[in-house]
């Protein structure tokens, strides 16, 4: 209704100011016609009475009009106060007569003004009245009040036109989409509640379309995230059995280091060691099972001694083996290199690392290299894990620490980096991709040497 409303002034405006103007040349036109028909009578002498009535006809109290270089006044009367302003309408433009007009709005006295015009049919060079501007605003104003009524009937129609339109182009899609949301919160696992998009509107249809994929995202997440949780508290039931079966077989193995047999004895502590891990590892997933992943015991560890053992665990014993002529191991670490971690839990993440990467080599066919080595900066230990393998599939690298989506081998499930990097967030840490080409992959691992905000011992 403002816009409907402005437009109204932008044409009452214009309309007024021509109203006044034809108003005045009306006056004019009357006053030339009295003017004329005086001229024309064969006595030039007309009784009072005759002039004034001609005057009251035409609404005016003066009329002069000039023929033949000549002004001569034909019809006077007395005037009741001076001229306040003369207006001339021969040469007014479009402002002109809009400042005239809303002079005359603007004030209320009754004034006596000089309007000087051309005759009509060329009856002479100029005719020029005086009049009064009550009679004239009156005018006006009933004018006003007609285009103001027109205006407003306008706007109401125009008003009720555009609700109509509004209700039925955006209002009742809005509500459509909001009774599904609606719905779709009340079970957002029912794919027949996912919207289907209808709106005639392009904008609402965008709107509908982006809703329609993310309800559709979400439900398919929700399904997995249920799958999750079943497989979750099934790992959780294997993981219990397992570590009781696996608590029983350590007590064995703690009587082979006992035995009077060397090979026996040598092997002893490697079988306990595995087996501990396993049983840790147990106990790990079960508190990952109910969401409460233990926090690193950190302690000072040889990294160069770790390294090893990892090898060692995956078959690549020592710092450089062979493993059916494919894969070679490497191991460049300073030996004096200390860092402070959770053995148990870095062990995990360098193991899988390593594992995925002689995987990878293997697939190939082809003979590769694993090296882990490791460093330190003045805020940082960082331990880099590269193979020359084929690298990464593009779709692996989108949801690399990803758990069910992250996987690049065949079959693979993705827990394993995805539990990686949630270990070494655990320490502060992060572990990142340096690099995945046909040249092989390097994964770099920072555990940082301050703990938390206080200012911790620097190795």
């Amino acid at each position: 209704m403002a816009f409907v409303m402005l437009a109204e002034v932008l044409i009452f405006v214009p309309s007024i100011a021509r109203f006044r103007a034809d108003y005045l040349l009306l006056r004019l036109e009357k006053a030339q016609i009295a003017s004329l028909a005086l001229l024309a009578a064969d006595d030039a002498t007309v009784s009072a009475d005759l002039e004034k009535e001609l005057l009251k006809n035409a609404e005016v109290f003066n009329v002069v009009l000039r023929r033949d270089d000549v002004r001569q006044l034909v019809l006077s009367s007395t005037i009741p106060q001076p001229i306040s302003e003369t207006f001339d309408l021969r040469q007014a433009g479009p402002w002109e007569l809009i400042k005239g007009a809303m002079l005359v709005l603007a004030d209320p006295q009754n004034r006596v003004i000089r309007v000087i015009g051309n005759p009509v049919q060329d009856a002479g060079l100029l005719i020029e009245i005086t009049m009064e501007t009550g009679p004239l605003r009156h005018a006006m104003v009933e004018y006003g009040v007609r285009i103001l009524f027109l205006s407003a009937l306008i706007s109401a129609v125009t008003a009720f036109l555009l609700f109509l339109a509004v209700q039925r182009l955006l209002v009742a899609p809005i509500r459509r989409v909001v009774r599904h949301m609606s719905a779709y919160a009340e079970a957002p696992e029912d794919a027949r509640r996912v919207i289907t998009p209808s709106a005639g509107v392009v904008e609402l249809r965008v709107a509908e379309e982006a809703l329609a994929s993310m309800q559709t995202q979400l439900t398919g997440a929700l399904r997995q995230k249920e799958r999750l949780a079943q497989l979750g508290g099934a790992v959780a039931k294997i993981s219990h059995d397992l570590r009781n079966i696996l608590t029983t077989a350590q007590l064995f193995a703690d009587r082979l280091e006992i035995s009077a047999d060397p090979a026996v004895a040598r092997a002893a502590p490697k079988l306990v060691g595995s087996i501990s891990r396993a049983v840790s590892l147990c106990e790990s997933t079960l508190a990952f099972g109910k969401a409460e992943e233990l926090p690193p015991q950190l302690k000072r560890l040889p990294l160069r001694v770790l390294a090893d053992e990892v090898l060692e665990g995956e078959g690549l014993a020592g710092e450089r083996q062979e493993v059916g002529g494919l894969v070679t191991a490497l191991v460049d670490v300073p030996a004096g290199l200390v860092i402070r971690a959770d053995g148990e839990q870095l062990y995990r993440v360098l193991s899988n690392l390593v594992r995925n990467a002689r995987q990878a080599i293997e697939a190939t066919g082809q003979a590769g290299t694993i090296e882990i080595s490791g460093g330190e900066d003045e805020a940082d230990w960082w331990i880099k894990v590269g193979d020359t393998g084929p690298g990464l599939p593009p779709k692996a690298k989108e949801h690399l620490f990803s758990a069910f989506q992250g996987g690049a081998r065949k079959g693979g499930t993705g827990l394993g980096l995805a539990i990686a990097a949630e270990l070494v967030r655990g320490h502060g840490g992060r572990l990142d991709l340096a690099r995945s080409d046909a040249e092989g992959s390097e994964f770099v691992l920072r555990l940082p040497k301050r703990v938390g905000n206080a200012d911790g011992d620097q190795a």
